[in-house]
């Protein structure tokens, strides 16, 4: 009698313990797929939904002619034939920039129409005074038929993020964290946050499940070697934005 019932406990755990293995995180296309295209493009989105991933993150700024375009530096210096801030340049002098394998920047405008509701999209509020025309220009697509929960809104700047929830209510909303991510929970329960986005590296098993306890989901950066993948994968996180989004199928 007793053999049996502990052979069932121990069946029954080995099951659960499976079932833990067996899930898979959202596979996240870090400024769509950057390990494959110049990072924040309209290409990079498109090799991004062409590799089947679940939702795509890109970099939003507000620039001086008051258009929201995607670009993850605050410099164009590093990653275009242009040097300055981005912020400082209006749309009609954004154009004449070129990108890194001959791309122009896209405004977010452009990046909604390619992506198309076909995956959710990880907005990152990268500048300062994004929050309020990020939500304007999405209401524009809200008003089409897409969906709050086709987006995700998330920042390091938390006072953005703080703005955006007091514009809406209901957006889903993801606290980035550089260091320890239980310092995410408090200003997570006080936005209505979906997730906290930790560096890979600062996730243990405790924090993890502490995380999760407190009813986030944790969707962690940025995950590009299939050992990292793995050890990432088994520590239960919901998401992994990935440069490669290839080596998470």
């Amino acid at each position: 009698m007793n053999i049996k019932f502990y052979l069932l406990v121990l069946v029954a755990l080995l099951m659960q313990g499976c079932a833990k293995m067996e899930k898979k995180p959202l596979n996240i296309g870090h400024r769509g797929a950057m390990g494959h295209e110049t990072e924040n493009t309209i290409t990079s989105v498109k090799k991004a939904l062409e590799l089947n991933v679940d939702m795509i993150e890109i970099d939003v700024f507000l620039i001086k002619s008051g258009e929201l375009v995607v670009f993850h530096d605050e410099m164009l210096d590093s990653l275009t034939d242009t040097s300055g801030k981005i912020e400082d340049f209006t749309l009609e002098e954004l154009q004449k920039v070129v990108v890194k394998g001959n791309h122009p920047i896209p405004t977010l405008d452009e990046i909604i129409e390619t992506i198309d509701r076909l995956v959710v999209l990880n907005l990152e509020l990268k500048g300062k005074n994004t929050a309020k025309p990020t939500l304007a220009l999405l209401e524009k697509y809200f008003q089409k038929g897409w969906k709050k929960e086709d987006f995700v809104i998330s920042s390091f700047l938390w006072d953005e993020l703080a703005t955006l929830r007091k514009l809406d209510n209901q957006i889903p909303i993801a606290i980035l964290t550089e260091e320890n991510p239980l310092d995410a929970i408090a200003i997570g329960k006080k936005l209505k946050a979906v997730a906290i986005n930790p560096w890979w590296k600062t996730l243990t098993i405790e924090n993890t499940q502490q995380l999760h306890d407190e009813g986030f989901q944790i969707y962690t950066y940025t995950v590009n070697e299939p050992k990292d993948i793995k050890s990432v994968t088994e520590l239960g996180v919901d998401g992994i934005f990935c440069n490669f989004p290839e080596r998470l199928h």
